[in-house]
This record gives C-alpha cells, structure tokens and sequence, in this order.
C-alpha cells in the first residue's frame, strides 16, 4: 500500500480529492511574488469555499490555502472543512498553518496518520524526541506508516543519545530488499553520527552493494569511505557512477575532492537531517512510482527539518515544474542552498520555468546572468540555446549551441544532446553540411544503452537525408532503424511514412502513417500527411477529411494557409523528392 493509499484508507480521501491535484510552493525570499499574495478572500464562508474548489481544480494550492484558511475562520468547528485546509496547507509549505491545523484534527481524530505524522516532525525538528515517539506510535498502521514511523523513530532515538535502542527500532524492518535497504542504509547513518564506524561501515556498505545506483546512497558512501582515509575506494565509487550518469555536480564536486586526498563533509549528523534524510527517501520512492502526491508533502516534511537538502529541494522543484506550476517551482529553486553543487542546476532551471510561465525576456536575462557569472557554465549556455530553439530563433540557437561546443575541451557521450541539437538549429537555417556533421557527431557519442535517444538522432539525420533526395538507402535504413528502437512513437512511424512519400512509394507509406495515426491520433501534421498519401493513392473524399481534422487540430500557423489550399483544391502535382508540391513537415525532434 502506497502512502497516498494510506492516507485515503485512513480518512484523508475528502482532503485529498480537492487540495492533492499537484500544488504551489511558498514564495522564497527575494523571489518573485506569488499571486495568490495578492488574493482577496472572499466575504462569506460559501464564497470561500467554492474559491478553494476552482483553485484546487487549476493546481493553485496557494489560493487554495488563502481561501480555506478564510473559511476555517468563518466555521471553526467544521472538521471536515478542517481537514482540507490542514492537506492544503502542508502541501503548500505553510507550515505554522498545518501544525495549528493538525494540533486541531487529532484533537477531534487521534487516528489521523497525516496529522499524527507532522505532529511528530514537529517534535523532532524541536528536539522533543519523546514527544515525536508518542506520536509517530499513533499514526496507524500499514506498511507504509510502519517503515515511515519505524525509521522516523530510530532518528529520535539518536536525538535522545541511545544510538544502541535505534538500531533495535531499525532491525524490526525484515523480509522485503527495499525494508532492508532502507535499514542498512539508516542503520550506518546512525553509527556513524553515533561515532560507532567500524559498525557503520559494514551497514553502509552492505546497502551499497544492494543498490549502486542511488544518487544519495552513493555519495553517501563515498563521502564515508573518504572520511575514513580510503581516497581510492572513494574514488572507485564515485567512478562507477559516473559511467552510469555522466557529469553529475554531486559526483563531479565529490571526485575533484577525493582527488585531492581530501574529504567530502559529512552531510547527515543529528536526528533532525537523518528525519529529513528518511522522508527523502520515500519521496523519491513515491516520485519514481508516479506517487508525485505523497512525495510533495514528503518533500515539504524533509525540507521543513533540513532546509538545506538539496536533493530534496531540486526534486520538489521538479515535480512543481511537471504539475505546470513554473512560477512556484522558480521560488523553490531559490531556496537552493548557495554553497550547493546542485545551485548552478537550480539557477538554470529557474530560467527553465520562467520560459515555460510566459517571461521570455526576464527568462532570457536570467540565463545571461547566470553565464556571465559562469562563463563556462556549459548546462546554462545548452539551456539558453534551448530556449532560442524552442521559440524557433535558430540562429540565436546555433550560436548559443557553438559557444556551449568550444567550451568542451573532448567532447565525450554527456555532450551528444549538445551536437544534436546544434545540428536540427543548423539544419532549419539551411546550413546542412555542418548540421550532418554534428547529427554524426551525435551518433557517434551516444553509447549503446541510450536506444530511444538514438532513435531521435537516427529519425533525424534519416528524414533530413531523404527530404534532400540524398544517400537514400542509408536514410531509409536510419529511419527503419529508429522505429525499430521507438516502436511505439507515433512520430517517428510517422517520419518513415513520410520518407516513402516523398520517393513515391505510396502504399508503404500509408501503411505507416495509419499506423502512426494510431499511436498519435490528435497530432494534426500526421493527419495531414495521411490526407496526402490518401490524396495520392485515389481515396480523394478520405484526403479531405483529413486534412479538416489536420485543420481543426491547431495546426502550426504557418503549417495552417497550404491546409487549407489542399482542402479547396487537393494536390495539384506529384511529389518530389527534390521540390514538392508543399514543403516539408517539420520534423519532430524530440527536444
């Protein structure tokens, strides 16, 4: 059972249906203001409440919180009331607000887990261990509050100096790989802040060997085998990650270092960030199986006890930015702890969601400070160039692309995306030799594993080769091989389809893109493509139905006149792979 699944078998279901639709964040200091700061409650209780409903259904937690918080005013007494207004504050980060609010609700519900649970966070960040006990004991039961209470409780125990009756409270987690995950992992956390490593380093490493490629866990143990003098054990592991995911800044920070011979500080050492540290890890559990409910209010819980968890604020950053809310995800960013290797991401991703909340220009200047302070900050000029290419200013973006390119010294398979990239701003520019070589250049950095990032080059550099009637066999084959790698991609189906198009070959190209309608069916250019192809192979009434469905999807604007001409007029002349009647579709590139 997931913790959001508990929280609703233990009565939270009524809060959670308005307020657990993907929320805002609290507004950072210095950051810009939030909206809803300017909202004027409304004057009666109904009034309020309705406001909360329709700013629960747009994903607006914090007009959500303003409006509740009038209404609990209005009827104090409204239990029912007060449990939304208690899941919208926490899930807003208006903390104060959430502990009044669940001091209120365990009154009238002891069994109430969530409230139970902050209640408990509350003691703990205020160093009242027993306190946080008593009430992380009466949160419920079920998997989910067991290993969350369980480990939240072995904390407090350090918190109150017994390191010997934590590990008790952490070895009752047995049976399941991820409870014992979870145990060796806090287990050597505990030693060592209790100062016991010769224990800890056998439990760290124990939950090291179970699972190598956690972020955390790794630098985790690696920071601990560096502490304890083994720089080569420490550099061995950070290695082995960075095969996996190349260039991270937490691991590029920690091999610098060790490198060095010198140690990487200890990150967790009290009860409150080893608190953090758990809900962390359960909001990254909650976050990769699509739990992005129960891990924002983990993420609130973690960041509240450990202000400067980085990992914890760029994750909460990102599940903000993926609920569409880029104004709150920009004020948590800010929070980013400046000393923070994850600080330039964040600044970076800040541009990112100003982009995405509609401020080109601030967006833009953001992103220049951000390079002018960093010159060589490769991620922020990619991410500018980003911007530019996905306004379709591909010039700007080439140049942008050419100044991230010079900056790398031998470019290795971390930077493929940057050729890739470089080569589709070049290719729409009409600079195709070099938009060749940079799509080659892409597919030769790429290793093996990355089979869908492949496809998108493959699909690419196929296409482009075959709109230009040039080195037919070997686009054909690049295309028949992205689609082999992204067999469900309805754009890429849809790029072969096209490709047989354009040599003539009618029949296999419907039979492509009525596959791509399949898997893409609202897409309005593979609607027009099949109007064509239909057009083509006589089937002249279905050709026009198409291209009115390819019209009444919205298509590009300058996609939408030539549309419109087929309908009145059809197609006029056969198609060339060298100059067709129309011009070609733009190409989907995945970015």
């Amino acid at each position: 059972m997931t913790f959001l699944k508990k929280l609703r078998a233990s009565g939270t279901a009524a809060a959670l249906s308005l307020v657990l639709v993907l929320p805002v964040a609290a507004a950072a200091q210095g950051a810009t203001p939030r909206a809803s700061e300017s909202l004027e409650p409304a004057d009666t209780l109904e009034g309020n409440y309705l406001a909360a409903i329709v700013a629960g259904a747009s994903r607006d937690l914090g007009a959500a919180s303003v409006y509740l918080r009038e209404a609990i005013k209005e009827d104090p007494r409204n239990n029912e009331l007060l449990e939304r207004a208690f899941v919208a504050f926490l899930a807003d980060g208006s903390m104060p607000d959430a502990f009044r609010a669940a001091d209120r609700l365990i009154r009238v519900d002891p069994g109430n887990g969530l409230a139970q649970l902050v209640i408990g966070i509350r003691a703990i960040k205020q160093k009242s261990y027993q306190t946080a006990r008593n009430h992380l004991q009466r949160g419920g039961r079920g998997r989910a509050a067991d290993i969350t209470a369980t480990l939240l409780s072995a904390w407090s125990y350090l918190g109150s100096g017994n390191s010997r009756r934590a590990i008790e409270m952490l070895e009752r987690l047995k049976g399941e790989p991820s409870y014992n995950l979870f145990r060796d992992y806090h287990a050597g956390l505990i030693l060592d802040a209790a100062g016991r490593r010769n224990e800890a380093s056998k439990r760290l490493k124990s939950a090291y060997d179970a699972e190598k490629t956690t972020l955390r866990l790794v630098d985790l143990w690696a920071r601990f085998q560096a502490r304890s003098g083994d720089f080569d054990g420490a550099a061995a592991t950070y290695a082995d990650f960075d095969r996996l995911l190349p260039n991270h800044p937490i691991i590029r920070e920690g091999m610098a270092l060790v490198g060095k011979k010198e140690a990487p500080p200890r990150q967790i050492a009290t009860a409150q960030q080893g608190a953090a540290e758990v809900l962390y890890g359960l909001a990254s559990a909650g976050n990769r199986q699509g739990d992005e409910a129960a891990a924002l209010l983990y993420l609130r819980m973690a960041i509240y006890l450990d202000p400067s968890h980085d990992l914890a604020i760029l994750t909460l950053g990102d599940i903000l930015e993926r609920s569409r809310q880029p104004e709150d995800a920009v004020a948590v960013y800010d929070k980013m702890p400046l000393a923070s290797p994850l600080r330039p991401n964040a600044e970076i991703q800040a541009g990112l969601a100003l982009e995405n909340l509609g401020k080109h220009d601030e967006a833009v200047k953001h992103l220049e400070s951000v390079i002018a302070e960093r010159p060589d900050d490769v991620d922020a000029l990619a991410a500018l160039g980003n911007i530019y290419r996905s306004r379709k200013q591909f010039a700007e973006a080439a140049a942008t692309y050419d100044k991230a390119i010079d900056k790398i010294a031998s470019p290795g398979r971390a930077n493929w995306d940057l050729f890739y990239f470089r080569g589709i701003a070049r290719e729409r520019i009409n600079r195709w030799p070099e938009a060749e070589a940079d799509l080659r250049k892409a597919l030769e950095l790429l290793p093996d594993p990355l089979g869908r990032e492949r496809a998108l080059v493959l699909n690419y550099l196929g296409y482009s080769l075959v709109d230009k009637h040039m080195k037919l066999d070997e686009a054909l084959d690049m295309l028949r091989r992205a689609v082999e790698l992204r067999p469900r991609d309805g754009y890429i189906i849809d790029s072969l389809g096209w490709a047989y198009y354009r040599l003539g070959r009618y029949e296999d190209a419907s039979r492509e893109i009525e596959r791509a309608m399949e898997l893409r069916p609202s897409d309005p250019v593979i609607n027009d493509h099949l109007g064509d192809v239909y057009w083509k192979t006589g089937r002249k009434l279905e050709a026009k139905f198409q291209w009115n469905h390819a019209r009444d999807l919205k298509p590009e604007p300058e996609d939408l006149p030539n549309i419109l001409r087929k309908i009145e007029r059809g197609l006029d002349e056969p198609p060339s792979a060298n100059a067709g009647e129309q011009a070609p579709a733009e190409k989907k590139d995945g970015g």
